[in-house]
């Protein structure tokens, strides 16, 4: 089967991360695992020059090419490393004896009876592991996608089915080359802004991430992290730059907490997890970008969906990550990156931005043209934007990354500081729109669950999952807005 990621669309903007799901963990189970058998840990990098860049093949469409024809649409563009969302025969065998190193994936579903039963795990890994190795390359093992937002909440069996299938492949004595992670998706975090305050959803840190990054230290491995630079743009256009978005000049964003100035989002996102990570005392853990995209068609309120954007985001991603360097905290990082996706897949559901994030057609056309290799990188340009997102359709030289502006003060937790300009607007029903609008960015990633905001305006909205309510303070003649999840 084909699970071809579940991905959360976590709507983040560049400072908040949304938490999605009840947070409860399933109830604790028997590891039922012997200790994990420690390796010598490799320093991971990829080259001596710049970082990897590979492709994500998914398959949730009607029109694709064969699998044999994909990999020769691999090999013709230089790219040398794919991951895959199942263990398909036809893919693996069309892979075998090219060079092309690959990550399987072991989907959600299965993670119940990885993590119950062991015979179940050696009985997966001998199939569709050592079955394929190693005529084809297989890297890694991605155990389940995104489980912290599987809507049928299989966090509780993640570090179980991961200790299986580590054991696993011990006993297949393929530990030294294959490594074992699973991807997370940036609503994993509590904070994410600034960076510097990255930290974890604190539900999930003692049942999951404690144990599974010192799962990851003791193996040699890394945590792969999904991250969408694009949602936060599309969710937030009128305070974040598409610029900023797109790893275009601008003056940079300054992060107080660790003294670093920040010049795009992909830099600030990741960062915000090695900062979580940091704030765990696992600095020493790698991390592999295990999805990124941006779509080059959207739904007409998914802003900044367009050809010319996805080739500026995937192409000046591809530069930056080739020629080397990682991030502002972490500069001596060569980054592993897989872009989302190698081909648009027409059979996927939610917005229209989903059936196109491909890098090529299924005809095998490409979407736009952009570098894959150092090589293609001499002859790559990108073009100014003919969009900024902020609504005036004009483009942009050299813009400030987030619009500076106002507070909005949260009562019980101080005040938030929200870049954007709200400036000295009367109380008008723009101006309270747009205070609601930050308070449920607010609520929603990163605060408890009931905040007030003190304003001169009576109004009541239920917006998405969250209702605002007025209620009325005579004694201080002031409104007062409690936001609650719902």
């Amino acid at each position: 089967m084909d699970q071809s990621r579940s991905r959360s669309k976590s709507k983040a903007n560049w400072s908040f991360c949304q938490p999605i799901g009840n947070g409860r963990i399933s109830e604790k189970l028997d590891p039922m695992s012997k200790s994990i058998l420690p390796i010598q840990r490799p320093s991971f990098t990829v080259g001596e020059d710049g970082g990897s860049v590979g492709v994500n093949y998914g398959r949730i469409a009607g029109d694709l090419p064969s699998a044999s024809k994909v990999v020769k649409l691999l090999k013709s563009q230089g790219i040398d490393r794919v991951k895959v969302y199942d263990t398909d025969p036809a893919v693996l065998r069309s892979l075998a004896g090219t060079g092309i190193k690959v990550t399987v994936n072991l989907p959600n579903e299965f993670l119940y009876a990885a993590a119950r039963r062991r015979s179940f795990a050696y009985g997966w890994v001998r199939r569709n592991v050592v079955a394929y190795y190693p005529r084809t390359q297989i890297e890694a093992i991605a155990v389940g996608n995104e489980v912290f937002v599987d809507p049928k909440n299989t966090t509780g069996f993640l570090i179980p089915a991961m200790k299986n299938i580590h054991q696993a492949i011990v006993k297949y004595n393929l530990h030294s080359d294959i490594k074992l992670s699973s991807p997370v998706a940036l609503s994993a975090l509590q904070n994410s802004y600034p960076s510097s305050a990255g930290s974890f959803r604190p539900e999930l840190i003692e049942p999951v991430f404690k144990p599974m990054l010192e799962f990851l230290r003791e193996t040699g491995s890394y945590l792969m992290v999904n991250a969408y630079p694009f949602f936060a743009y599309e969710s937030n256009s009128d305070v974040i730059s598409l610029d900023y978005s797109l790893f275009r000049r601008n003056p940079g964003v300054p992060d107080a907490g660790n003294g670093l100035r920040y010049f795009n989002l992909f830099d600030a996102q990741i960062d915000a997890v090695f900062a979580a990570m940091s704030a765990l005392k696992y600095d020493d853990v790698p991390l592999v970008i295990s999805e990124t995209g941006w779509p080059s068609k959207g739904d007409e309120n998914e802003v900044g969906a367009s050809i010319e954007n996805a080739a500026a985001y995937n192409g000046n991603l591809i530069k930056r990550i080739l020629t080397g360097g990682g991030t502002p905290l972490r500069p001596k990082a060569n980054l592993t990156v897989f872009l989302f996706a190698l081909f648009n897949e027409n059979k996927k559901t939610g917005p229209t931005s989903e059936r196109n994030y491909g890098l090529f057609y299924p005809n095998m056309e490409k979407v736009y043209d952009i570098p894959f290799t150092v090589e293609d990188l001499k002859n790559f340009r990108d073009e100014s934007s003919p969009v900024t997102g902020d609504g005036d359709g004009g483009k942009v030289g050299v813009s400030d990354p987030v619009k500076k502006g106002g507070k909005v003060n949260v009562s019980g937790v101080g005040s938030w500081c929200v870049a954007r300009d709200v400036g000295k607007e009367s109380c008008s029903r723009v101006w309270i729109m747009r205070v609601v609008k930050e308070v449920l960015i607010a609520v929603r990633y990163n605060l408890g669950p009931r905040v007030t905001i003190l304003t001169r305006y009576r109004h009541t909205l239920r917006l998405r999952s969250i209702v605002i309510t007025r209620r009325w303070d005579a004694q201080r003649d002031r409104v007062i807005l409690v936001v609650q999840p719902t």
